[in-house]
């Protein structure tokens, strides 16, 4: 049995749940990681709030986090519903996956690898987890809004799995209007340093780079991070 993280984009989280459902039905163990990077931009300009982002991140205050926290719960409810009664509904605050601050972006933080108890215990239990996006900061136990792609490889790292798949609207890593089949972590790191990549793909060539260099294979759309 192998062990396979599914990050979910926020645009395809409730639909891409049906594959996970099929993952494990294969017989792997899966868990979710999710987005909901659409519905918290949305809800922000409903309140008010200009959203602001820097190399994909989002640029959280106090005011944002909460609208990030309540964002992700609808989303999070949706994919479980999905799944059904073996979804088990988890924020990474709540359970311990710890993030050091990143001063520059407010109340965001870099997801260190972690293997909560509570994830275990679920996949221990042949139920999936469904984890929303946060995390705690250890020292202060404040909640940081966390990167779902960087959330995803945190998790990967850390329960050793052997795959982490990031699912969304974008169909892999984008050259010259090409999808690219592969990517190797040395060039993916040199071009994403001289600015090759912008926008949310940054974040996720970023988390699957570290992902791949922690032992676990990783495919972006259909474009696959190699070693």
């Amino acid at each position: 049995m192998s062990r396979i993280v599914l990050k979910l984009g926020g645009r395809v989280a409730a639909a891409g749940a049906g594959e996970a459902l099929a993952l494990r039905a294969a017989g792997h163990e899966v868990i979710i990681v999710h987005g909901a990077g659409p519905q918290i931009t949305a809800e922000m300009e409903r309140r008010g709030i200009t959203p602001s982002f820097v190399d994909g991140r989002r640029v959280t205050t106090d005011e944002v986090l909460q609208v990030v926290r309540d964002s992700l719960a609808e989303v999070n409810a949706a994919v479980c519903a999905v799944i059904g009664p073996d979804a088990v509904p988890l924020f990474g605050d709540e359970i311990g996956l710890p993030a050091s601050q990143v001063e520059s972006l407010g109340l965001v933080g870099h997801p260190a690898a972690s293997a909560p108890s509570e994830v275990v215990a679920a996949l221990a239990a042949g139920r999936i987890p469904v984890v929303a996006p946060l995390a705690s900061e250890p020292d202060s136990g404040g909640s940081l809004n966390v990167n779902a792609d960087e959330a995803a490889a945190a998790l990967a790292v850390g329960l050793g799995a052997e795959r982490i798949v990031f699912v969304s609207d974008v169909p892999g890593v984008l050259m010259d209007g090409s999808v690219l089949g592969r990517i190797g972590v040395d060039d993916a790191d040199r071009m994403l340093g001289d600015g090759t990549f912008e926008g949310g793909i940054v974040p996720k060539l970023v988390a699957a780079v570290r992902a791949v260099r922690g032992g676990v294979r990783a495919t972006i759309g259909t474009t696959e991070v190699v070693a």
